[in-house]
């Protein structure tokens, strides 16, 4: 690989690559910076740390507001093509690293939104060379890609069967019951269908808890459709990921089963033997 002569090109080397050793060096202490900013972050939400050494930790928020700003410039800078960092998604990761002090000048509380510096870790995956565990990330978007619109389909369903469970709701108990409106008897049916139960509104009539049972039971039984859907795509995705990709010699069939040893398609060998090679 050519050596880079200008600065802009070693700056680059440096920032964007980690197959060199003063690269793997930046973004180990790039990675040691964000974790140390997220325990400033969390240590100032704390209300006795906060009102102790919040001058002191507000000084080392700043201090690294202005580092990956500085490093968010260099990264403009020395890119090929700016905009198209920008916009990437580590671009838009690194431009929200530094927001969030700027809007805590305006709106209180706003810089504790510098958790979002959280997100900068992913680089870890590039930086200690985790490309495996990237690829069965890959199954999880394939098997999320090919779930969508059952997944959407079961969602209306639900949506359209809380706003039935709550509206009558509503007519059966009514606001002296603590169902005030159509909204609050949906809030109910979700609580109630999920089975998480928070007990803020009950049910007092006997055909409301009837129809309270009636929700319970069917809770029961969907709570499982979206992790089977999703469950069967990610089997599908890893069993098409692991066939074999051999051409039968007879009938030309690409694709197998694993460590399959005849086409199932005209049942002929898909590899030659031994003998058959060596006359």
């Amino acid at each position: 690989m050519d050596q880079p002569h200008s600065w802009r090109e070693r700056l680059y080397v440096i920032i964007f690559h980690t197959d060199t050793p003063a690269g793997q060096r930046f973004d180990n202490w790039l990675l040691a910076c964000i974790l140390v900013s997220l325990v400033v972050v969390m240590l100032d939400s704390i209300q006795s740390i906060h009102q102790h050494y919040g001058v002191w930790l507000f000084g080392i928020e700043w201090l690294f507001t202005a580092l990956f700003a500085v490093e968010y410039g260099l990264r403009l800078y020395c890119s090929p093509k700016p905009l198209r960092y920008a916009f990437s998604f580590f671009g838009l990761i690194d431009l929200l690293a530094i927001l969030p002090a700027f809007i805590g000048l305006f709106y209180d509380g706003g810089q504790y939104l510098m958790v979002v510096r959280a997100l900068r870790l992913i680089r870890v995956f590039r930086v200690l060379k985790l490309s495996p565990y990237m690829k069965q990330a890959n199954f999880l978007l394939t098997a999320l890609r090919g779930s969508q619109q059952k997944i959407i389909v079961f969602f209306v369903s639900i949506a359209t069967l809380v706003t039935v469970f709550g509206a009558m709701m509503y007519v059966i108990e009514g606001p002296q019951h603590g169902f005030t409106s159509i909204p609050k008897g949906i809030y109910w049916a979700i609580v109630t269908l999920t089975t998480v139960g928070f007990g803020d509104v009950v049910p007092k009539t006997p055909l409301g808890q009837a129809l309270a049972s009636l929700v319970m039971i069917t809770g029961y039984s969907v709570i499982a459709v979206p992790t089977g859907i999703f469950g069967a795509e990610l089997a599908n995705a890893m069993r098409e990921h692991g066939r074999l990709r051999h051409p039968c010699p007879s009938c030309s069939k690409i694709e197998h089963e694993p460590n399959a040893a005849f086409c199932d398609r005209c049942g002929n060998p898909l590899y030659p033997r031994q003998s058959d090679t060596t006359q």
